[in-house]
């Protein structure tokens, strides 16, 4: 497993996996830590996955994927079809790709959902991703939402002001779809922000929040 500092500049290559249900799952649970690891790694790849999407969310999530890693040279984007809401009725399939992905990838860093989250979607993807990835760093990010699943995290990426101002304007510019969702909203993502920003006792005011199940320093 990788030992990771964000504190410092870093010349070796750094690669990420990131894995979300739907097309902003990754830019809400960890689109800040993914800004700070561009700017503090100028080697690193992203192989980047969002398994649930079709119409106007498939270029949604292209855009925003794209827009996100602007600054990154090697990058592979992949949104997939696989029916929203739907996921542990398809999960063979979901299984099989997850197979492809392990082939194609050996990662030092995983994003995924949070193990416990309320939307039988996102449980999946983090439930395959253990299942696939047994020997490296997995962080599990949040999604804020109606479910009331909201946790005690316990792995702390601390934020600047411009990266959240950054994160929030990225979410609102390229997800005009879920505007009208009544909790898809600035005060939402800065409060989350801010109150894991007090959790970790972060001296930039906020963080994104992550669970560690397993980590070797």
């Amino acid at each position: 497993m990788l030992v990771i500092s964000l504190n410092q500049m870093h010349d070796k290559a750094l690669r990420v996996l990131c894995l979300g249900a739907h097309s902003d799952d990754i830019e809400i649970g960890c689109g800040g830590t993914i800004l700070k690891l561009i700017e503090q790694y100028p080697n690193i790849s992203f192989y980047w996955v969002v398994f649930g999407s079709k119409g106007l969310r498939t270029e949604e999530a292209l855009k925003s994927a794209n827009d996100l890693l602007n600054d990154v040279q090697d990058k592979q984007i992949f949104v997939k079809g696989f029916r929203d809401s739907f996921f542990p009725y398809i999960g063979g399939d979901i299984k099989e790709y997850f197979e492809q992905i392990k082939r194609d990838l050996d990662p030092d860093i995983i994003f995924t959902h949070y193990r416990q989250d309320l939307h039988q979607d996102h449980r999946l993807i983090s439930d395959l991703t253990w299942n696939t990835f047994r020997n490296h760093l997995i962080l599990e990010y949040e999604v804020p939402k109606y479910d009331g699943d909201m946790g005690s995290p316990n792995f702390f990426v601390n934020l600047d002001g411009p990266i959240c101002r950054k994160k929030i304007k990225h979410l609102h510019s390229h997800f005009k779809t879920q505007t009208d969702r009544q909790w898809f909203s600035e005060e939402t993502f800065r409060g989350l922000l801010r109150l894991r920003g007090i959790e970790s006792n972060s001296l930039e005011k906020y963080a994104e929040a992550f669970y560690c199940r397993k980590i070797v320093i």
